[in-house]
């Protein structure tokens, strides 16, 4: 029994070494080969761009405000909308204004007859030919005629000495006279500038009765309601203009040798995701803010239908400069953990893992900026199963090509997958 049973475990083990497989065969080889799909890099034109976030604001932008004091009788617009320059925007009532006017033309009347004026002389007559003047003037001379005749009879005892010093007196009243007469008549020729500009201010005042818009532009507030009463300088209405729009944002420090005026900008709104905005830079700041290592920059925007709102959000970026002939490779080829971007290169059925440095994304292309010639081949899938020294099977455009040491594929072999014909 002992002798059987040691005879058949001698055969189940010689039969199990047979059946075993050759360690190091051939089909080992094939078993430890990763199928991977390649790629090779590409050479694109790259726009550079720095990103902006702002908000979008009127460069014309007023408050109109009452000149003149008054009730309220109409308001002539709405909220939102247009207006053009020279347009009614509210209108007081002119009842005083009016008053005012008549009291402050009547003055100047006055005073324009006190100077001998007439209707339609702009300037007064000189001082000798004015009314008051002349007869203070006349009153003088004759006085001193009287005096020069009492004191030659006077010299030669003909005339009292009381008689001639009544002309003498008589003289020096009329000659006060005449001083206070050319006194008042300058006085009156001061007060007509006064009169003139008083008069005016009453005119203008009552032309202020009627608020025109000074540029044109969109009703954003209507500050005011009919009835109320205003003094002068009470806001009535807000004017901004919708076309063009300014987008204001602060770049970065850095970029302060980068932008200029005249580069384009793109940007989105919250309120139109799904629609690009086109503006170009029409100013930027001299100087950086030493608190926010920023500096302002400025875009213009058009805005003719006036979809763009003053106050929108506004997220895009600067255009600065094309880069032609950048090396690119497909996302899939590239395999980044812990910030280290790593691609592999397919050489003689091997891989070798290469770090590289990337930069921007366009589609489904990533930029590389440092690791790679160009001419390389890399593998495109399974870069989890990769690493330095796995021999791989490559696949492109659905052809399995083998590992260094296999021969050719054939037609039977063509199909993904395939097996090589034998």
């Amino acid at each position: 029994m002992i002798n059987r049973w040691l005879i058949c475990a001698s055969l189940v083990l010689v039969a199990g070494c047979t059946a075993a497989p050759k360690q190091g065969g051939r089909g080992a080889g094939r078993a430890s080969a990763v199928a991977v799909a390649t790629v090779s890099p590409q050479r694109i034109s790259v726009q550079r761009s720095v990103a902006l976030a702002g908000t979008l604001i009127s460069p014309d932008q007023a408050k109109i405000s009452a000149q003149a004091a008054g009730v309220v009788r109409s308001v002539s617009v709405q909220l939102g909308e247009n207006v053009q320059r020279g347009q009614e925007l509210v209108r007081l009532d002119p009842e005083e204004l009016q008053l005012t006017l008549q009291r402050a033309e009547s003055a100047l009347r006055q005073t324009e007859a006190e100077l001998g004026m007439g209707d339609g002389d702009s300037q007064p007559l000189p001082d000798e030919q004015i009314a008051s003047i002349r007869n203070a003037a006349a009153n003088r001379d004759d006085a001193r005629q009287q005096n020069q005749r009492a004191e030659q009879l006077a010299t030669r005892g003909l005339l009292s000495g009381a008689e001639a010093d009544t002309t003498r007196t008589k003289l020096k009243v009329s000659e006060a006279a005449y001083a206070s007469a050319l006194q008042t008549v300058r006085s009156l020729k001061a007060s007509l500038e006064d009169r003139r500009a008083s008069f005016a201010l009453a005119q203008k005042k009552l032309n202020d009765a009627v608020i025109k818009a000074p540029v044109a532009g969109t009703v954003s507030e209507r500050l005011v309601q009919p009835g109320e009463y205003i003094r002068e300088d009470t806001p009535v209405v807000t004017l901004v203009a919708l076309d063009p729009l300014k987008l204001t944002t602060a770049a970065q420090e850095r970029y302060a040798g980068v932008l200029k005026p005249g580069m384009p900008v793109q940007f989105t709104v919250e309120s139109y995701p799904n629609e690009t905005f086109r503006g170009q830079i029409v100013s930027v700041s001299p100087a950086v803010d030493q608190a926010t290592r920023t500096f302002t920059v400025e875009a213009e925007l058009p805005n003719r239908d006036h979809r763009l709102k003053p106050g929108f959000f506004a997220k895009g970026e600067i255009l600065t400069h094309k880069d032609e002939q950048v090396i690119a490779v497909a996302e899939d080829a590239v395999s980044t953990l812990a910030g280290v971007s790593t691609v592999f290169v397919v050489e003689n059925g091997k891989v070798r893992p290469q770090n590289v440095a990337i930069g921007t994304h366009q589609g489904s292309l990533v930029e590389i900026l440092d690791g790679l010639k160009g001419d390389e081949t890399l593998a495109s899938s399974n870069l989890s199963q990769l690493s330095a020294g796995i021999a791989v099977t490559t696949r492109v455009e659905g052809l399995a090509q083998n590992s260094v040491g296999d021969a050719p594929p054939t037609e039977q072999s063509g199909r993904r997958g395939g097996r090589r014909s034998q």
